[in-house]
């Protein structure tokens, strides 16, 4: 199995996390979709990261990936059974990648970058704007999120997307407020010390060196 993209990306590491959450071996393939190779460019014909290979199936979108994996690999689920759990998971998979991350994208653009990756000047008022922007989903998932500590009752897809979220973020400078999102903060400490989000965090970094990062 190879997981295709670059470890920074929330996406990538939802996938990864995912993987690892089921204890299935896989191999990174960092790959620049604005310099896709030829094996990239077939097993994601749009250029977009993450995509997967399993043995002779390929498939790309970091969703789509995850509902492949929860599929043919059902243990540990990671989207739950019960009808209004799973729908809810669902649902904040969708927040995140399509709410919170283009909230938060600004940040990690104009802060990390452009002026650490690219070479180039961030624009400041952006991602000061984006920090506001980003309230309004946090603000929401912190008051979703549940007393036993999950959004939907079990630690599943929603969970993995928005720590992945966070950890992008980090590279970038940026931190939670504690004060204004106390559950989330307790939250993310029982995420991040999770035997499959610390060996994707190791190998994560390991990538990121070896590329110079």
């Amino acid at each position: 199995m190879k997981i295709y993209g670059f470890p920074l990306s929330p996406f990538v590491r939802k996938v990864a996390v995912a993987a690892s959450e089921k204890g299935l071996d896989y191999e990174w393939e960092p790959s620049n979709p604005s310099q896709p190779t030829e094996e990239f460019a077939r097993i994601s014909p749009f250029k977009k990261i993450p995509a997967l290979s399993d043995g002779d199936f390929c498939l790309a979108d970091s969703t789509a990936i995850v509902t492949y994996l929860d599929a043919q690999y059902p243990e540990p689920p990671l989207l739950p059974a019960e009808p209004r759990s799973r729908g809810r998971s669902v649902w904040f998979d969708e927040v995140i990648d399509t709410v919170l991350i283009p909230a938060a994208a600004p940040i990690v653009l104009n802060r990390f970058l452009r002026p650490k990756i690219f070479g180039t000047e961030g624009d400041e008022t952006a991602a000061a704007a984006a920090e506001e922007a980003v309230l309004r989903p946090l603000d929401y998932l912190e008051g979703e999120l549940r007393e036993d500590g999950w959004l939907d009752g079990t630690f599943s897809v929603g969970d993995i997307g928005l720590a992945s979220s966070i950890k992008t973020l980090s590279y970038a400078g940026w931190t939670l407020d504690t004060a204004r999102h106390p559950k989330i903060a307790a939250w993310f400490e029982r995420t991040a010390a999770r035997p499959a989000w610390r060996k994707v965090a190791e190998e994560e970094a390991t990538v990121l060196a070896s590329l110079g990062g």
